[in-house]
């Protein structure tokens, strides 16, 4: 599958700020990519230079054939993290007007608005102004405007930045939708489970560097089984226990402990567990569970991607 996007060797400094550094990458043809990283990780940087709205300082970045993103820029769609529509047009308007921006008339706007506002349920919202929508009604309308010129690559910066849980499942599905009629997304996030649900490939940043770069299961099999114990059991005890590399003391409450013990690469469950009852621990409960995303990006990087990286005004761009 050819790539809709390459970045080589690419790095950005802002003075003596080095926001983005030796940054290596691809996104195949018709994929969902997740850029994804804590605030301040060089994620937004990226995508402006992408995008060709600011220069790189060294690398090469080559998008649907382009070595500038503004001459392809009709073929593209953008949705940025800080976002705002007029508020006193009504979603057709707004959404045929950022359609005439990238060439479509008038009436073919209209029309292309009308039938995808009715598709994500918001007929009844077609003549009323933008500022009497909700947040996540708006930001539907937003993503609908960034990509009505059905656009081949689709580039979404923190799209899911302050919605609800059910508004954050309404754009996943519109996301799958981009995918399904053939565009390449690349959408950035700091929230790992959005990425798991959807992405094919995702790409880790961390402090401007790329930490990994494969699949989400790829990704999962960077870092290891945890396994849950409830009980009046001591974490030495646990740490005693055949392939168990780490404990930590989650919770502690009248005589009881949840320790999280973490396995070591290769071993299971179950030999842990068997020790356990074997040698006479009060066991009360247990839980084996599979490493997430967040559990391999912490793994790779040593950081916890909710938590904003930024220590300059630069850092967070």
């Amino acid at each position: 599958m050819t790539a809709a996007l390459t970045l080589d060797r690419v790095s950005k400094r802002y003075g003596h700020f080095q926001a983005v550094s030796d940054l290596s990458f691809e996104v195949p043809r018709g994929s969902i990519c997740g850029f994804l990283g804590p605030n301040g990780a060089g994620k937004t940087s990226t995508i402006r230079m992408i995008l060709g709205l600011q220069p790189a300082s060294s690398g090469r970045i080559e998008i649907l054939g382009a070595e500038d993103g503004r001459r392809v820029r009709d073929r593209i769609g953008f949705l940025p993290e800080e976002r705002g529509l007029y508020k006193k047009m009504t979603p057709v308007d707004a959404i045929a007007f950022f359609g005439s921006l990238k060439g479509l008339s008038a009436g073919e706007g209209r029309r292309r608005a009308r039938e995808q506002l009715t598709a994500q349920g918001l007929g009844g919202s077609l003549k009323k102004p933008m500022k009497s929508l909700s947040k996540g009604m708006a930001q539907k309308v937003q993503l609908i405007a960034s990509v009505i010129h059905r656009p081949e690559f689709v580039i979404l910066d923190e799209p899911f930045s302050g919605l609800d849980p059910m508004n954050q499942q309404g754009l996943e599905a519109m996301i799958r939708g981009l995918a399904a009629d053939g565009a390449t997304v690349l959408f950035s996030t700091h929230v790992m489970q959005h990425a798991e649900r959807l992405c094919d490939k995702v790409v880790l940043l961390a402090r401007g560097k790329k930490a990994f770069e494969g699949t989400v299961d790829q990704a999962r099999a960077t870092s290891r089984q945890v396994l849950e114990l409830t009980g009046a059991i001591t974490p030495e005890a646990v740490a005693a226990l055949p392939g168990v590399a780490g404990v930590e003391t989650v919770s502690e409450a009248d005589g009881a402990r949840v320790l999280r013990a973490t396995l070591g690469a290769g071993s299971g469950g179950q030999a842990a567990l068997k020790a356990a009852f074997l040698g006479g621990l009060d066991v009360r409960g247990f839980s084996l569970k599979e490493p997430s995303l967040h559990d391999a990006f912490i793994g790779l990087t040593g950081d916890n991607p909710d938590q904003d990286q930024s220590m300059t005004p630069e850092a967070g761009r």
